[in-house]
């Protein structure tokens, strides 16, 4: 039959020297009686003495207590529950929609700044001006090409043109 985990533990504290003198005489009465606690105990005893020798030489940078403290702060900073989100209030969430919004304005205003000094935006953008004067004529200028084209609607559509002076300048 296999010990339980707290009986290893006892033993454990049997050899260390950890228990009280009358539970100390239970544990010597118990290795008298089984041979499993005794081959555990032999193996504990065993291994103390393995590793009793690498202990020696170590030190800590500071003190036991100090050492042992810091721990404990990290542990507790690890287990501390994360704050309740808030909601935030009216005034922060139009801060934060009105901070959207001018953002997206000024990169608006800069686009259309850009095209229309630079022509950066949109690429080729040549630009048709009616004169008011006379609604029959149409200016289209291509800055890029520097080319500028006046269209006239001669005649007009009121008059008829006469065919015998089409294709003479009169």
């Amino acid at each position: 039959m296999s010990m339980d985990y707290e009986a290893q533990l006892k033993l454990q504290a049997y050899l260390d020297g950890e228990l009280p003198e009358k539970e100390a005489r239970e544990v010597a009465n118990w290795l008298a009686k089984d041979r499993e606690a005794v081959a555990l105990h032999a193996e504990l005893r065993n291994t103390r003495q393995a590793l009793a020798g690498f202990e020696v030489g170590v030190e800590l940078p500071e003190s036991r207590e100090f050492f042992w403290s810091k721990i404990e702060r990290e542990i507790r900073r690890v287990e501390q529950p994360a704050p309740a989100p808030t909601r935030p209030t009216v005034f922060a969430a139009w801060r934060r929609f009105l901070r959207a919004a001018t953002a997206v304005a000024v990169v608006a205003l800069v686009a259309v700044v850009a095209n229309r000094e630079l022509g950066i935006v949109g690429g080729h953008n040549p630009e048709l001006e009616a004169a008011l004067t006379d609604s029959d004529i149409f200016t289209y200028r291509d800055y890029k090409a520097g080319a500028t084209l006046v269209w006239m609607s001669y005649p007009a559509d009121e008059e008829v043109a006469d065919p015998e002076t089409i294709g003479t300048l009169q």
